[in-house]
């Protein structure tokens, strides 16, 4: 079985599960991902082979910003030659590739041409076309003005084609298979796969589309927690966490949230993540970490700071805790913000840079009484078997 992915380590840990599951009944799996050292690592601990295909993600977000759209455009281009370029290869043996995110671009002709099964997987059903929801903001790319969510999805099906469909069809043509009218749709396929809790991100019916959704693709975390994090968690109260993960927000945004989380009363632990945020003074009431196991660590903060990843947003709500979610203008983050907060668990500040005022309402509000209540019931609801659900799934298609 191959496995494909390219982005951070949210779009490479949901793979990361599937595998596992796929090894527990036989399968034998292979996985394309990024070349970062943490990827290879994490797939060899597990005994696990990576095949890298395109540049290190770290790499590309090091700044404080994204590369340009000129850059970007690039990547794109040259990922959809990399892919080609090592695929074949790689799928040679298995009988399904499953791809996860619309970078997969050449996943589908691969399959087709060695004819195996080919599964397309979505983290969050914002990221699928529906009337329902306007498709995610895509970096590099224009944000078409327009209310109507059909004309949204219509303009970014237009966009995807002007970026990728010239140089796909060239691909296939090599390999002796006919251009695709819609690249987007291509990928999407007609039935994908939903990889998010149905109760923290539900899919809504759209004709067109026959969703699977399986719930989120998760392992169990068994980490303990460093003895210095223990020590300060013993302390005190429960403090409110502030991380993000693999982005990279505003550089202030470490000092805006202390100083927030202050006016509350509370204690800050700072995940320093890929941005590598840092404490804003010596006080002992904060605390800074590396990479921990959030499952373990979660239950035990009063509240969760995060940019609205998929996999911080499923771990926190299963986790029982309120979530403060300071989304940044990229994929998925902004519905995770608004997933969060249309359920009463948190809140979501407006925009990537939120005021002090801003935050200090968004506190407030995921502090709140009600709002823990609502987030410890939510959590009994959070599914934990997705992964195995998708095995399963994978397993009965190809039976």
């Amino acid at each position: 079985m191959l496995l494909s992915t390219y982005g951070t380590r949210g779009d490479v840990e949901p793979l990361v599960a599937l595998a596992v599951r796929l090894r527990e009944r036989g399968v034998e799996v292979r996985m394309c991902a990024p070349p970062d050292e943490e990827f290879a690592q994490r797939l060899a601990g597990l005994g696990m082979e990576l095949v890298p295909v395109g540049p290190p993600v770290r790499a590309l977000t090091r700044g404080t910003t994204l590369p340009s759209a000129a850059d970007l455009s690039r990547y794109r281009t040259e990922m959809v030659d990399a892919q080609f370029d090592v695929f074949p290869a790689a799928a040679e043996g298995c009988d399904a590739l499953v791809a996860a995110g619309l970078a997969q671009i050449a996943a589908r002709s691969v399959a087709e041409a060695a004819g195996i099964r080919y599964v397309y997987a979505s983290y969050s059903a914002v990221n699928l076309p529906s009337p329902h929801h306007a498709p995610p903001p895509r970096p590099g790319w224009p944000e078409p003005e327009a209310d109507d969510n059909r004309t949204l999805w219509e303009r970014d099906a237009h966009l995807v084609n002007a970026q990728f469909r010239e140089r796909l069809d060239g691909h296939r043509a090599s390999i002796g298979l006919k251009p695709v009218d819609d690249v987007r749709d291509h990928v999407f396929t007609g039935r994908p796969w939903l990889a998010a809790d149905p109760v923290l991100g539900p899919w809504r019916e759209t004709p067109g589309l026959d969703v699977t959704q399986t719930g989120a693709w998760t392992l169990p975390d068994e980490r303990p927690l460093p003895a210095e994090l223990v020590t300060f968690l013993e302390a005190g109260a429960p403090p409110v966490y502030v991380g993000f993960g693999s982005m990279r927000p505003s550089p202030d945004i470490a000092r805006r949230a202390i100083e927030a989380i202050r006016a509350q009363g509370h204690r800050a632990l700072v995940s320093r993540g890929w941005a590598d945020l840092d404490l804003i003074d010596d006080r002992d009431d904060c605390f800074a970490v590396g990479e921990v196991n959030q499952q373990r660590l979660f239950g035990r903060v009063a509240a969760v700071v995060h940019h609205g990843g998929a996999g911080t947003t499923v771990t926190a709500a299963r986790a029982g805790v309120p979530q403060v979610v300071v989304a940044l203008r990229l994929a998925d983050n902004p519905y995770w913000a608004g997933r969060v907060a249309d359920l009463g668990i948190g809140a979501a500040p407006d925009g990537p840079s939120p005021t002090a005022e801003s935050l200090s309402l968004a506190f407030r509000t995921a502090l709140a009484p009600g709002t823990r209540a609502r987030a410890r019931a939510l959590g009994a609801k959070i599914r934990t078997d997705g992964a195995a659900v998708a095995a399963s799934l994978l397993l009965d298609t190809l039976r």
